[in-house]
């Protein structure tokens, strides 16, 4: 068994949003997390908008600090971004942009793509999406390989998609794609609302989970450690029984927390102080 410690707790810029990106590098400086996870949209970071020399200015502002990457998020899931769709167009459209993602990661350093399993149809076959993000996944996945990278599949709710929203679904993707350079990740909502805990994942998945967003809910929500009602002492004990070594990512969407996002980043921490190893 091992300690889950305070530097595996990585900042993600999603509660900045309306702050400046050089505000949200700060303040992981002052909160000393030393990793960070990097979403990529706008007006942070969004790969459609960026030059190549944008990237390494970026780039340059994060090392600076000191500050690592460890997980490169672009913005997938809303409009228009969506691996499984039934529509050709929008499914390459997709895959264009998780390529540039990738390319991006690489200018970022970060080990990590997150990639999403998109969604189908309510009304069509769940079998004919599922093979739609197969066969994208494995798409991707010769990119990654080809860059150095590893993607990071994260299941999402059932309101998000009809795909991939638990381990076994999880487990069967992986399976299927069956490439070294496609693994698993969790996040606590989908999770929870599965009812699923972290026992569940790594008993099926093992050392195939390689990235984690850790964060409380209703048990919907992205929400600050001590708004929701998950376990928190639970989770961390089953993550050192485990001996999860990775990063532990606050990825707070909700946007009750953008107008304080300090105030956010302080009262979790508070909380956290309390569960985790020095």
């Amino acid at each position: 068994m091992s300690k889950i410690t305070r530097d595996q707790i990585t900042g993600m810029n999603f509660h900045y949003k309306h702050y400046p990106l050089e505000y949200f590098l700060d303040a992981m400086v002052r909160y000393e997390c030393k990793n960070i996870e990097l979403w990529g949209a706008s007006p942070h970071f969004y790969v459609d908008e960026l030059t190549l020399q944008d990237m390494k200015n970026i780039k340059r502002e994060i090392d600076r600090r000191n500050l690592s990457v460890v997980c490169f998020t672009p913005e997938q899931c809303v409009y228009p971004i969506n691996l499984a769709a039934k529509e050709e167009s929008i499914r390459e459209r997709s895959i264009q942009y998780f390529i540039k993602s990738a390319e991006a990661a690489k200018e970022l350093e970060a080990p990590l793509l997150l990639v999403t399993p998109g969604w189908g149809y309510e009304n069509e076959d769940r079998h004919e999406a599922w093979k739609r993000t197969r066969d994208s996944l494995e798409r991707l996945s010769t990119v990654a390989g080809e860059l150095g990278l590893t993607l990071a599949l994260e299941p999402l709710t059932r309101v998000e998609s009809n795909i991939i929203n638990d381990a076994k679904s999880l487990k069967a993707m992986l399976e299927e794609v069956n490439s070294p350079f496609l693994k698993g990740m969790i996040d606590t909502i989908p999770m929870a609302l599965a009812n699923e805990d972290f026992n569940d994942y790594f008993s099926l998945l093992k050392d195939e989970i390689v990235h984690i967003h850790f964060i409380d809910g209703k048990p919907e929500g992205h929400l600050v450690w001590g708004d929701g009602v998950l376990p928190l002492q639970k989770y961390i004990d089953q993550l050192g029984q485990h001996g999860y070594q990775g990063a532990l990512t606050l990825e707070y969407t909700s946007y009750q927390y953008v107008q304080n996002p300090d105030e956010e980043m302080e009262r979790t921490l508070d909380v956290l102080s309390g569960v985790l190893a020095d």
